[in-house]
């Protein structure tokens, strides 16, 4: 792995751990659905845009469609989905520790259900990565955390986990990255909005704190990141740029205890830490199986 893609890596956990942080501002204020669906029209309006002006066609494979379809429903309207409904009822460290899982997920799946050879390194960091997740949820539940918040953003992950599995699906052909980074965010915010339109109360209050987290959230967690983890992918692997995935707990427990003052104990820090090595574990251990 070259210092560029280690740059690429920590720009894109740095960028998607603070969605947390701009999302728990939105929801607070608008409604959790409808706000994630215009989110999601406007930086795929800008991504498609940006990507005919340079030259990059939507004319892409059936491989490309499918891909693109899957991972647009399972990371922006699901997992996505999801998570910002549950940022009602839980606080943006939650979010971000639960969601940090995804690689856990993927590999624990992988091994149960696909029979993948997983080395000692990796069976060890998967089971310390969900013991991590017992020492936090287990103080937060507690400490009055609401379970259907959490729940969510466990099924969240689980979504985020199979898109991350189709990801390889969108490189190549004639398609250029931007162009499909803009059309799977076009088909998230399809979706959401049928969803939106039949369960929630459309009424909102413009603020100055949610139209600054608002284009923030669209800019760089929404496009910016989304097309350096696509670029991240195609320059060293799914496998490999998965591995930045162990930063989003670090990196969004401690945005959000700057940004929102979100109170963190032992618990907390004890947590991060184990579930950070044993994603980092995990990540390894694929990549040494490979080899």
């Amino acid at each position: 792995m070259d210092l560029r893609a280690i740059g690429m890596g920590l720009a894109f956990a740095l960028m998607w751990s603070s969605a947390f942080t701009s999302t728990h501002i939105i929801v607070a204020e608008a409604p959790p659905l409808a706000a994630l669906s215009v989110r999601f029209l406007i930086s795929g309006v800008i991504g498609v845009a940006l990507a005919r002006a340079l030259g990059q066609s939507w004319q892409l494979s059936r491989a490309q469609w499918r891909a693109t379809l899957i991972f647009g429903l399972c990371q922006n309207a699901l997992y996505l989905g999801f998570n910002w409904v549950a940022m009602t009822m839980v606080e943006a460290s939650v979010a971000a520790i639960i969601a940090s899982t995804m690689p856990l997920i993927v590999g624990a799946l992988g091994w149960i259900v696909y029979r993948d050879r997983i080395p000692p390194l990796g069976i060890a960091g998967l089971v310390a990565g969900f013991a991590g997740v017992g020492i936090i949820m287990g103080a937060r539940l507690q400490g009055g955390v609401d379970p259907l918040g959490l729940g969510l953003c466990f099924a969240g992950a689980l979504a985020l986990a199979v898109a991350t599995l189709t990801v390889r699906g969108a490189s190549g052909g004639k398609g250029g990255v931007l162009m499909i980074v803009g059309l799977q965010m076009l088909v998230g915010a399809a979706s959401l909005a049928v969803v939106s339109l039949l369960t929630e109360h459309l009424s909102v209050t413009v603020t100055p704190k949610l139209t600054i987290a608002f284009i923030y959230t669209v800019i760089v967690p929404g496009l910016m990141a989304t097309w350096v983890w696509f670029r991240l992918v195609g320059r060293i692997g799914a496998i490999r740029a998965a591995t930045f995935h162990f930063l989003t707990p670090v990196f969004g427990v401690a945005i959000a205890a700057l940004v929102l003052g979100e109170k963190l104990d032992w618990h907390d820090a004890l947590g991060v830490a184990v579930i950070a090595g044993g994603i980092l574990a995990v990540q390894i251990s694929k990549q040494e199986a490979r080899r």
